[in-house]
């Protein structure tokens, strides 16, 4: 599984739908593509929330990123993560 933090900016509807439903939704929506959510945090800044996830592959993240705009009106921005270590050992290969 490949990690990556979707960071959401909520719409001005959608900051009046905040709800433990609409979580469990973003959930199952993520779950539904071969993906899990490891952490979910609120943001204070330029971003709202960032979801903390893991996909199989970049399709399923970027469709979880459009469906969850679909359902939810909150805008993500995608983008693929590595822990440091690994980063490292790639880096020191070349």
């Amino acid at each position: 599984m490949n990690t990556f933090f979707m960071f959401g900016r909520y719409t001005s509807d959608a900051i009046q739908h905040v709800s433990v439903e609409r979580t469990r939704q973003a959930h199952r929506i993520i779950e539904s593509l071969g993906g899990r959510i490891k952490a979910i945090y609120a943001l204070m800044g330029e971003n709202d929330l960032v979801l903390i996830t893991e996909f199989p592959r970049m399709a399923e993240a970027m469709k979880a990123s459009v469906e969850l705009k679909k359902q939810t009106d909150i805008s993500f921005f995608t983008t693929a993560a590595m822990p440091v270590e690994e980063f490292d050992e790639l880096v020191g290969e070349v």
